[in-house]
């Protein structure tokens, strides 16, 4: 790889064949999100960057509310606080502020934000905008992106959806969505564009023209900005790039083959594919004894309690799996919970490899786990597919 990369000579951010992939990847991305909307681009980095970007237009004193049910929704709801937040506000508590234009409604760990629980925060604090993840992984649970979108529609609200998790892995088109104003993403999960690269985000003209008005406090992630430098100017595609910063070549091409490689393989067959496999994963997992609360609906993602008898030693386990080179993780918000993901491991040797390692964990926990019949049972499973 190191070769290849030094005998492609230097591409600079504004050379021709770079600023053509990153025309393609961005008509690849409108497809990947299911969207007409022009302003649909990606943005260097991680999740995070998306996310950032997708929070920009809110100005201090914007009201504003949150749906948290997890940790990465919390996260989010944090960054929309500081966003929101007056001088004043900051200066009260810098590190944590709590503007009173910013109302955070939490949801129980393990469940989901319902379009009920949407509908009435909308209808008693009627904001200018209102946020949700779409699949917050902190507690593996599927948001109802529809009834969300519905209660914006009716109140007027711009909607703002965190899709780190879900681009790619659920079939959806967001254009479905149209009281959804803004959707953000990340590289490296449904999209897979590895080593990190691209945030996917797309704005519709409510956003943009909003932008227009009033504008943003930054430069780096300001949407109108940063979608010049993809050839989107004006409302519309333009064929030249305008400068907004340093773009690699190599991320664009690491991108754009991520973004073909999904739509060959399909999107709603990769999400055929997840809902297989996470199946298979969660029955294993329940065989080893895992049976009492499996709290997750994620497709890519498999959240559940250990045995009765091993509480308490969720962490020593993850700990222990994690030396070991198997990456798994604990809930990060309380009650303390397993976290099993199988992000792009869409194959048989992947998820017996899983399983077999998450079964040998158990085992030398002490848990009587008979990994020949779990392994075996996951086998029949997958084999029926065939």
């Amino acid at each position: 790889m190191l070769e290849r990369f030094a005998a492609a000579g230097v591409a600079d951010h504004m050379q021709a064949d770079v600023v053509r992939g990153m025309k393609e990847a961005k008509f690849m991305l409108r497809e990947v999100f299911g969207t007409r909307n022009v302003h649909t681009f990606a943005v260097c980095g991680t999740g995070w960057d998306g996310l950032d970007c997708a929070f920009s237009p809110i100005l201090p004193g914007d009201s504003v509310v949150s749906f948290v049910n997890g940790t990465f929704s919390g996260l989010d709801d944090f960054n929309i606080r500081l966003k929101a937040s007056s001088t004043e506000d900051l200066a009260k508590d810098p590190m944590n502020p709590k503007p009173a234009n910013v109302v955070t409604v939490n949801v129980a760990h393990g469940d989901s934000v319902t379009g009920d629980v949407v509908e009435a925060a909308l209808a008693e604090h009627k904001p200018m905008w209102a946020f949700m993840a779409h699949w917050e992984t902190g507690s593996g649970r599927i948001n109802d992106i529809q009834g969300f979108n519905d209660a914006c529609a009716r109140h007027g609200v711009m909607g703002i959806v965190d899709a780190v998790s879900s681009l790619g892995i659920e079939y959806f088109n967001i254009d479905d969505y149209p009281a959804v104003t803004t959707w953000a993403s990340c590289p490296q999960k449904g999209i897979l564009g590895l080593p990190l690269t691209y945030a996917p985000v797309s704005f519709n003209d409510r956003v943009i023209d909003l932008l227009r008005q009033r504008g943003c406090h930054t430069y780096v992630h300001h949407p109108i900005l940063e979608a010049r430098h993809w050839c989107i100017a004006d409302g519309r595609d333009v064929e030249t790039a305008a400068y907004h910063r340093t773009h690699s070549g190599y991320a664009v091409a690491s991108f754009h083959e991520a973004l073909r490689l999904l739509l060959a393989h399909g999107r709603k067959q990769k999400a055929e594919d997840y809902s297989f496999y996470e199946a298979g994963l969660s029955s294993a997992i329940k065989a080893m004894g895992c049976t009492v609360t499996v709290t997750s609906n994620m497709a890519s993602l498999v959240v559940f309690d250990l045995p009765a008898e091993f509480e308490g030693k969720e962490k020593e386990l993850v700990n222990g799996c994690r030396a070991a080179g198997f990456a798994i993780w604990n809930t990060l918000s309380e009650p303390a919970q397993i976290r099993i993901g199988i992000l792009n491991q869409l194959t048989v040797p992947t998820l017996n490899d899983i399983v077999g390692r998450y079964a040998d964990a158990m085992i030398e926990m002490g848990a009587a786990v008979d990994k020949s019949k779990v392994l075996g049972d996951l086998n029949s499973y997958l084999a029926s597919r065939q």
